[in-house]
């Protein structure tokens, strides 16, 4: 999109929008002049930012984002200390939360193992996973079903069996609703396989 014939901060704001994921050029465009004509929304917008980059780091000890040090999921007496959850990013900390349903605790990766990127497991938050294994007796690989996600569950899997760790991996499958005539083979593989008694 050709920002020539904007002024030049309304140019650098839909540029500074554009680069964010998922916000195409039209869209930014969309979104600057909406700011603009909203101040106050804007403004606010901007506070919860700079309050973000403030206050929001990673736990020193599950390395998910957090205001506070150890984060409420490390701190709390409630959680089982004996079963830990591997997950790619915080978001997914969030997504297994929801359904309240896991009592353990967890350790963000913040990524997957991608030699295509460069990122290999030094680049990733191996090191404070293999610092924190001390009474734990299951570890959940929880990445997603990509070739990556898989690589990095392989890759931890091999480093925690030798340690007598038993490591497990969350089912993949059907979705709740999804129809096998729209699944493709290796999700309904995946179904077949995860299958469990009734």
């Amino acid at each position: 999109m050709d920002f020539l014939n904007y002024p030049q901060p309304l140019a650098d704001l839909i540029a500074g929008l554009s680069r964010l994921p998922g916000i195409g050029p039209k869209t930014a465009g969309r979104l600057a002049f909406y700011l603009l004509q909203q101040p106050q929304t804007a403004e606010s917008l901007a506070d919860a930012i700079q309050n973000a980059l403030t206050n929001i780091r990673e736990c020193s000890v599950c390395c998910n984002y957090t205001d506070q040090d150890p984060c409420s999921i490390c701190s709390s007496d409630k959680r089982d200390s004996s079963l830990l959850c591997i997950v790619e990013q915080p978001r997914d900390v969030a997504s297994l939360e929801k359904t309240r349903e896991f009592k353990g605790r967890y350790h963000v990766l913040h990524g997957v193992i991608s030699p295509l990127e460069g990122i290999g497991p030094e680049q990733l938050t191996v090191q404070q996973l293999l610092k924190r294994l001390d009474g734990v007796q299951e570890v959940i690989m929880a990445m997603n079903p990509t070739v990556e996600g898989e690589a990095t569950a392989m890759y931890l899997s091999k480093i925690l069996k030798p340690m007598g760790i038993k490591v497990t991996r969350i089912a993949h499958g059907l979705p709740v609703g999804g129809d096998l005539e729209y699944a493709d083979e290796v999700t309904i593989a995946r179904a077949l396989e995860g299958r469990r008694q009734l």
